[in-house]
């Protein structure tokens, strides 16, 4: 999987589910003006975006692996304390933030617990740890058309129900090992009209994560045939496309 990808293009991807998210996510984490917030795998900002006009930009920090994310990040929050870093190593001092939020990060991280424990670290004790990730394992993710059409190409076809969160109470789990209490979970979701299919199919070509990764490894043929499954199961256009996060907070 990649993300190694513009930002524009992961605004196009995932961003059109991931901006909607945004607030629901933020009220889930009871973020609130006055507060310190570190967004942890920020992507191309979406959560930042939805913090930053609750708290500004001075409240909002930003921890990122990727270059290229980072660097827009930069740009698009100039006042923000946005650094180059992953989850499970944060350039943060201990205690240093009310609140901390990873939307739609912990399945890519590359040891969960690790960076759910780092995440609590640099929070306040007694402050909130919040996360949300696509129920891929329930089929209700945002993603579930695509997969669902590639499975009935090639029943081997993994998906991404197996990765770290992807299931109902599987962060729970998650934190509880990281060594958070209260813990919290709840389902949220998202709808998005989309007005034709190619608007639905074309940003999954764009190779953002595993899905992406998966349409760039088919030849012509096979990608051809995905693209007229998904076709066949979509209604027809405009359709509504939703999607579902398993959303957990805790206290650090």
């Amino acid at each position: 999987m990649s993300f190694a990808v513009p930002a524009d293009a992961y605004d196009r991807f995932m961003g059109r589910y991931s901006r909607p998210m945004a607030p629901m996510f933020a009220d889930f984490a009871r973020i609130a003006a006055g507060l310190t917030v570190l967004d942890v795998g920020a992507g191309s900002g979406a959560l930042t975006a939805e913090v930053a006009s609750r708290v500004g930009d001075a409240g909002v920090s930003v921890a990122e692996p990727a270059d290229g994310f980072a660097a827009a990040l930069r740009e698009r929050h100039p006042g923000s304390d946005v650094r180059h870093a992953p989850a499970e190593d944060l350039p943060f001092a201990d205690d240093e933030f009310d609140v901390t939020v990873a939307q739609l990060v912990v399945p890519f991280m590359a040891d969960p617990v690790a960076g759910l424990r780092e995440m609590a670290r640099v929070t306040r004790r007694h402050g909130t740890v919040a996360t949300c990730v696509w129920d891929t394992a329930g089929d209700t993710s945002p993603l579930a058309t695509m997969w669902e059409a590639a499975k009935r190409l090639d029943p081997a076809v993994r998906g991404e129900g197996h990765l770290a969160g992807a299931r109902a109470g599987s962060l729970t789990v998650l934190f509880a090992r990281a060594g958070m209490g209260h813990v919290h979970e709840e389902p949220l979701t998202v709808r998005v009209v989309h007005p034709s299919f190619e608007d639905w199919w074309e940003p999954y070509t764009f190779g953002v994560g595993p899905s992406g990764a998966y349409i760039a490894s088919l030849d012509d043929d096979h990608r051809e045939a995905l693209r007229e499954t998904c076709r066949r199961l979509l209604p027809e256009p405009p359709f509504t496309v939703s999607g579902t996060a398993w959303a957990a907070r805790g206290t650090a």
